[in-house]
């Protein structure tokens, strides 16, 4: 053998030899792997918490979302009832109005055909109703109390 021959064998055994000895360390082959799946668990869990921080944000801004509609829907429903309730309101005073007015009327009719009746003897009380127009109003107010109170209950009874 030729020192050539003998170098390169011994070359050989010595990479065989090392590549034996690295396949040998059992323990520090497993504590490479248990490093790098350490450093892939960290990555995933950073990756997980950030999708649940995106998750939590993108929820809040849904949520928050949902409140203003509601709230606009609301303000909306609100303004809607106040509206009916002002021309409500309105046609009840048209109706109160239009009921003082009549029952102010028919009172100076039955005024009137009273006095007519009456002997002159009993003439003196209307007479001085005449001049003072409040029993007149009283009148009046007690005909519109009366028709409010009418209408308000064949709205409640329909209801």
């Amino acid at each position: 053998m030729t020192k050539r021959t003998a170098h390169g064998t011994g070359a050989r055994i010595a990479d065989s030899a090392g590549s034996l000895a690295a396949k040998a360390d059992l323990k520090g082959r497993t504590q490479a792997r248990a490093a790098g799946l350490k450093d892939k668990a960290g990555a995933l869990t950073v990756q997980l918490r950030e999708g649940a921080s995106r998750a939590g944000h993108h929820a809040q801004d849904r949520a928050a979302k949902g409140g203003h509609t509601t709230q606009e829907q609301m303000t909306k429903a609100r303004h809607v009832l106040v509206e009916r309730a002002l021309k409500a309101g309105h046609v009840v005073q048209e109706q109160a109005e239009r009921a003082g007015h009549l029952a102010s009327e028919k009172a100076v009719e039955a005024g009137r055909a009273a006095e007519e009746h009456l002997p002159r003897s009993g003439r003196g009380g209307l007479f001085a109703s005449r001049r003072s127009s409040r029993p007149l109003l009283i009148a009046g107010a007690l005909a519109v109390v009366g028709a409010v109170a009418a209408g308000t209950l064949r709205r409640l009874r329909r209801h």
